[in-house]
């Protein structure tokens, strides 16, 4: 049956055509990752290395990647060593690594082949078995173990698996890590194929106590408040698991309680055959369960499968990262009196820059990439964030995990409802009353394959050159101001009236991104037109 199909990829495109009838093809897919000897291009992004099971993703890939890292670790490498937060090997093997996995197909025997590397190194290891990621974050400062090893892709379709790794704070790693990773694995790609390592036996840790311990010892969430409200409130909070790592979770942290619905907790390594992350459509079963129930506050989220993306509804809308984070930002300022600055991307919705401006405190606009939030994350930091997010469904806050954490914007979610006694669109609509209305959108196109990398980048700066500071143009029939240009990723330009765009390439795809925001739902089209009109110009596409 093999023969049927030439590579992993022809035989994922027959099981994704169809998920119910042809997830018997998985064992196909296993063969091919054991036995396809294929070089990959090791490339760590925003959040680890990525590829499709069976074709870059192999068992051999992932012994190479695992082997550049130990050898990496061993190096000693001083800048490398200041990056992992240890002094040397000696420190590593002694602390230990965190070996685990979402509940992707294969994850269980990847995360084997990881383990025996490690232990024939002589390093001391842990096996979480199924875990998330921002419990790999908790569990490595409870621990303080050196570092860790999460294979997962994400909200990556079915068919790809994915390799994180996580220094002694529990941050995404830097690039002083991520860059010598790539250029040992690169290396090994050329030189060598190992030969399968059997895992030995290794201590196991339970990575959700660890999580809860680490939860109450920080105190930004009130898991007491939160119980209280669950007991005593009229209320219901569904949650949707995407059969994802986050499920079994949320009832470990809070309890049992009837007032909790989960969704899609089942095994399910093509999950029911939808790309498993936190996008307005996969919230129709969350809406479902908000709409039949009859109780006064209603909260709904769903999570991507390594739980570090969430979105929010609550029977009346659907909320956003962009509206959620700066809605944790007023809560935990205002409600909670924790001080400090907003983190943010420089893509996200400059609400919270409204908010923080009246309430006086800083903004910190960042490249995209959770990583580039840990110098406002870190407890030693003279700028700690009050809050760090980033419009692609990611938050973390103040003396909380350097990964961004779906659980945590759930339970500081339940929180704001329990303290100010409103559903999140009610707040929502408060706040924006007080501090003005912001509507935030997305989208992009597509360029040539050629343009891909220094090509577009060099091209995209005549945006910045063309639209200065002072600057009027056209929006809409309208004339704007450029009262700002940040050139932190991409360029972004924000008008007189508040309304801004940004516009991007993407690190990985011959796409070019556009990031907008308007101060009415009926500017945004206008906004989105200049963005590609821009773009266009400066591609010469026009």
């Amino acid at each position: 049956m093999t023969q049927e199909f030439e590579n992993a990829s022809s035989c994922w495109k027959t099981i994704l055509s169809d998920v119910s009838r042809n997830r018997g093809l998985l064992p196909l897919i296993e063969k091919f990752a054991r036995e396809n000897p294929s070089p990959a291009k090791i490339v760590f992004g925003t959040s680890g290395w990525r590829g499709e099971i069976g074709t870059d993703f192999t068992f051999n890939n992932v012994r190479i990647v695992a082997s550049a890292i130990i050898e990496m670790l061993k190096e000693g490498d001083r800048a490398v060593m200041a990056a992992m937060g240890v002094s040397g090997f000696d420190e590593i093997k002694r602390r230990g690594v965190i070996v685990g996995h979402d509940n992707r197909f294969l994850g269980p025997v990847f995360a084997g082949e990881v383990i025996g590397l490690l232990r024939k190194a002589g390093i001391r290891t842990w096996y979480a078995g199924e875990a998330t990621t921002p419990e790999f974050s908790a569990g490595i400062e409870m621990l303080q173990a050196a570092c860790s090893i999460n294979l997962t892709p994400s909200h990556n379709p079915a068919n790809y698996a994915g390799f994180k790794f996580n220094p002694a704070d529990g941050g995404p790693a830097g690039s002083e890590i991520t860059t010598r990773i790539e250029e040992i694995a690169n290396r090994m790609m050329d030189r060598s194929v190992l030969v399968p390592s059997s895992p030995e036996q290794c201590e196991r840790v339970d990575l959700t106590y660890l999580y809860i311990q680490f939860i109450k010892d920080r105190k930004t969430i009130d898991l007491g408040r939160i119980s209280d409200f669950l007991a005593g409130q009229d209320a219901v909070i569904c949650v949707d698991n995407v059969h994802g790592a986050t499920r079994g979770k949320v009832g470990k942290v809070l309890g049992v309680s009837g007032k909790i619905v989960y969704l899609r907790t089942e095994d399910d390594f093509l999950f029911g055959g939808i790309a498993p992350e936190p996008s307005e459509k996969n919230m129709a079963g969350v809406e479902k369960v908000l709409r039949e129930a009859k109780s006064g506050l209603k909260l709904g989220v769903i999570m991507d499968p390594d739980g570090d993306r969430i979105r929010f509804a609550d029977g009346s809308m659907q909320i956003p990262m962009n509206y959620f984070g700066a809605m944790a930002f007023h809560f935990l300022h205002v409600h909670k009196k924790i001080p400090g600055v907003v983190a943010k991307s420089v893509g996200t919705s400059n609400f919270v820059n409204a908010i923080a401006e009246r309430l006086s405190a800083p903004v910190k606009e960042t490249k995209v990439g959770f990583k580039n939030f840990r110098p406002y994350l870190l407890r030693t930091s003279g700028e700690r964030a009050v809050v760090a997010f980033e419009e692609s469904d990611g938050i973390s806050g103040y003396n909380h995990t350097l990964e961004k954490d779906a659980l945590f914007g759930l339970f500081l979610a339940i929180e704001m409802m329990a303290v100010t006694g409103k559903g999140l669109s009610t707040y929502l609509r408060d706040i924006m009353d007080e501090f003005g209305h912001y509507y935030p959108d997305r989208s992009g196109i597509s360029v040539d394959h050629s343009l891909v990398g220094e090509p577009l980048v060099k091209r995209l700066s005549v945006v910045r050159e063309k639209y200065g500071k002072g600057t009027s143009l056209l929006i809409g029939g309208a004339k704007r101001t450029v009262k700002d240009v940040i050139t932190v990723d991409g360029t972004k330009l924000v008008f007189d009236d508040g309304s801004w765009l940004m516009i991007r390439p993407s690190g990985t795809e011959p796409k070019v991104r556009f990031y907008i925001e308007a101060r009415t739902v009926e500017g945004k089209k206008a906004v989105f037109d200049t963005a590609e009109r821009m773009t266009k110009e400066a591609l010469g596409m026009t």
